[in-house]
């Protein structure tokens, strides 16, 4: 069987697969499996199984689940509410200040979290009724909540970023520190922008009323609250960026405070506990059914030649790297309006990588450029799963519509930070770089 019938033959499988509904997981499996008897027999089955085991029994992996039962903990210590509540008094009399308040809360539990879809319910449940009560632009208020809850992606800890470190054979660490910087860019642009757009129309953002501003010793006492989920965030990332402690160290070292702060604040029930678990164990088992699917797909593609030939033809274009990257950003954000962000990781990362390397170009950075991508992805239509997170917890004069149009200018903004990202790669390689020489 020649590569390129096989490659056509998987790609057709997959979109005809996928346009039955059938889960990507089993897609992935079924389509390996057929493709491994086809190709070497019965005996390739053995070689497909020791690549998956090889995969899940990475190190780093073990920071996955840590990560995601933290960002359970923290959905039902009211943490967000807390924050937002902190941080909703200081907008004072400023036009659009509740935006930008809640834009600053969405990168404060993006640094705690990690996790897209938690902290996108979260905010739709505290900041959207506030922001629809003060007379927000139903478009800016969803939009900035779609937009601020996808920045999980972004700023670490992220688990887009883990896997893209295991997949991609990278340090989860560089990751961690050259996506800080990017990902504070882009939510610094998504705050000018609602404030450049309340100031010349400022029925779009409201000022807080006047009966709602608070002196400046009552703000500060406000800030109490900010204290825990402030110490945690710092002890996770600073152990990280001081070189203290690995990501997965961390990791841990992370779940038990989260899990002592919502002892402390008596909300730790039977329930509360099973709920987390539970949601950990589904979120986990999602995420290694894609990865075991996908794995064993590019194992046996990889067997067969196939990513030689793909990095032959990609490198065979008569195009400058950066061209080359650009293509490979378009194809990314295609696949991200159909596709689950680790299907994509999974299935393209093993064949752009060693592009990426063999052009001379720096994986870290192109990790930074994946993860800004798949960030467009969450809040880009028709699939866009950040977008129908914040419709679950939406009212419902808030359509799905209604999301989609809100997210638009946002998705803009995405599309400038990834274009100075690439145009500028030290935004995202000058940390890792100065935290090295330590």
């Amino acid at each position: 069987m020649s590569v390129q019938f096989a490659t056509l033959g998987i790609l057709g499988s997959m979109v005809a697969m996928m346009a039955l509904g059938l889960p990507l997981a089993f897609i992935t499996m079924a389509i390996a499996i057929v493709t491994t008897l086809l190709v070497i027999g019965p005996d390739g089955i053995t070689l497909i199984a020791a690549r998956m085991y090889s995969f899940v029994t990475e190190p780093a992996l073990l920071a996955v689940p840590m990560f995601v039962l933290m960002a359970a903990f923290m959905e039902r210590s009211g943490v967000a509410r807390d924050l937002f509540n902190a941080m909703y008094v200081w907008s004072g009399r400023l036009r659009g200040g509740v935006a930008i308040q809640t834009m600053f809360v969405a990168v404060l539990l993006a640094a705690i979290t990690g996790i897209v879809g938690g902290e996108t319910v979260m905010l739709g449940l505290v900041a959207l009724p506030q922001l629809l009560r003060l007379n927000y632009n139903k478009h800016l208020a969803v939009g900035t909540i779609a937009a601020g809850g996808a920045l999980g992606t972004m700023i670490p800890p992220s688990i887009v970023l883990i896997m893209y470190g295991v997949t991609a054979g990278v340090s989860t660490g560089d990751l961690f520190k050259a996506t800080l910087l990017p990902g504070l860019l882009l939510s610094g642009l998504y705050m000018v922008y609602i404030f450049v757009l309340c100031k010349f129309k400022p029925e779009q953002g409201p000022a807080l009323p006047e009966e709602e501003v608070l002196s400046f010793r009552d703000k500060l006492r406000t800030l109490k609250s900010l204290i825990a989920p402030g110490l945690i965030a710092l002890w996770v990332l600073g152990s990280i960026y001081g070189g203290i402690s690995s990501v997965t160290e961390a990791a841990a070292m992370g779940c038990i405070a989260t899990f002592a702060m919502v002892i402390k604040r008596g909300l730790l029930t039977k329930k509360s506990l099973k709920e987390s678990l539970d949601e950990t164990l589904k979120t986990c088992g999602k995420l290694f059914w894609l990865s075991l699917g996908a794995t064993a797909l590019i194992g046996i593609f990889n067997i067969m030649g196939g990513s030689r030939y793909l990095s032959g033809l990609m490198q065979g274009l008569p195009f400058a790297p950066i061209i080359v990257v650009i293509i490979m950003m378009v194809i990314l954000a295609v696949l991200g309006m159909f596709m689950d962000w680790i299907g994509i990781l999974i299935l393209t990362m093993p064949i752009f990588i060693p592009i990426i390397k063999s052009m001379g170009l720096d994986p870290v950075w192109f990790g930074v450029l994946f993860c800004m991508n798949m960030q467009i992805s969450f809040i880009s239509p028709p699939f866009g799963p950040a977008c129908f997170y914040l419709k679950s917890v939406a009212p419902p004069e808030v359509s799905l519509m209604d999301i989609f149009r809100g997210v638009l200018p946002f998705i803009v903004l995405q599309m400038v930070a990834l274009g100075l990202v690439m145009a500028f790669p030290d935004i995202a390689l000058w940390l890792p770089q100065q935290l090295s020489s330590y």
